[in-house]
């Protein structure tokens, strides 16, 4: 299946041979450099948690995160957890894939874009997407309505090439 890793910003097999320890990597360094560039503090505490989203690519829950926080020696209270997320979300590190209450992490933070998500309901995979064209017909539409969008996060459910046994469309 494809999935958008933090070592390539296009869709990547992450099957055997996907080095997800570098894809992690990638994603604090490049985090890192955002923040330093936009005067942002990437605090330990957040740094962790990108961390923790960056792990998988499932989107994980702000309690999830919470516990293996805490498994680590570094016990947080959930807004502590609240506020890292916020501020990983304020910065397009993450992106919040709201029917789950849960977060993903972005694989091209360094670029503004609406969050496009294809979310696996059978393994919980979420492949972030970035096609201008469904931007536009979201934008287009909103706009002979004269609505005014403040955030677009599309989320389409259903299962991915390899929780369905199928070839690619």
């Amino acid at each position: 299946m494809s999935v958008a890793c933090a070592s390539s910003p296009s869709s990547v097999d992450c099957g055997a041979n996907h080095d997800h320890h570098s894809c992690i990597e990638t994603a604090l360094a490049r985090a890192e450099t955002l923040c330093v560039e936009r005067g942002a503090r990437l605090t330990v505490l957040r740094r962790r948690v990108l961390e923790l989203v960056w792990s998988g690519h499932q989107p994980r829950g702000a309690y999830q995160l919470l516990e293996e926080l805490g498994h680590n020696g570094r016990a947080a209270a959930p807004l502590t957890v609240y506020r890292a997320l916020a501020f990983l979300v304020e910065q397009g590190l993450v992106h919040r894939i709201e029917s789950l209450n849960a977060y993903v992490g972005c694989p091209v933070p360094d670029a503004g874009h609406t969050g496009q998500f294809l979310v696996c309901d059978q393994c919980g995979v979420a492949t972030e997407i970035n096609d201008p064209r469904v931007t536009q017909a979201v934008r287009d539409s909103a706009e002979e309505l004269g609505f005014r969008i403040q955030q677009t996060t599309v989320e389409i459910r259903g299962r991915c090439l390899r929780c369905h046994g199928g070839a690619p469309a």
